[in-house]
């Protein structure tokens, strides 16, 4: 039985990450599963936007992926989650792109937000806030990694 791909919504970091040498592997490995098709990649135009003053190597990569992701809109119901994170105190109005990425990932059904934002995104403390307020408002969990912990040991029989 083929496994359908996971719905993974990714934000602006990971793209920047294919290029920075601390993450630049993982990211790098995280893009090859995709092209393989073990996930199906969302992003929003809030990640289109914040790409814009990318370094050319970054836009150039992005533009690379371009049939590898569906863009999602942007619904109202995901700017009312988003203030519902900012009110519940998970992240300031000064991060709430975050807080948006966060909201569209959700709304739009994704399993999983794969992040290097480990201040803002991915932290366990903020991961069950942001849970919290998506159960409080009729929405499901959503599970948040950074690449690393997504492409686990691809050597690793399953």
């Amino acid at each position: 039985m083929e496994q359908r791909a996971i719905r993974v919504y990714v934000e602006t970091s990971v793209f920047g990450g294919v290029f920075d040498d601390e993450f630049s592997q993982a990211s790098r490995t995280f893009f090859d599963l995709i092209r393989m098709g073990k996930f199906h990649l969302l992003i929003s135009a809030l990640v289109e936007e914040e790409l814009q003053p990318a370094p050319m190597q970054v836009r150039s990569f992005f533009d690379e992926m371009i049939e590898f992701y569906e863009v999602v809109g942007i619904p109202p119901e995901a700017f009312e989650l988003q203030q519902a994170y900012l009110h519940a105190g998970i992240v300031s109005p000064k991060r709430m792109n975050d807080a948006l990425h966060v909201a569209v990932a959700t709304i739009s059904g994704c399993k999983m937000i794969v992040s290097w934002n480990f201040k803002h995104i991915v932290h366990y403390q903020k991961i069950q806030y942001y849970n919290a307020v998506n159960t409080l408002n009729g929405y499901d969990a959503i599970s948040i990694y950074s690449p690393l912990e997504v492409i686990g040991d691809e050597n690793q029989d399953v």
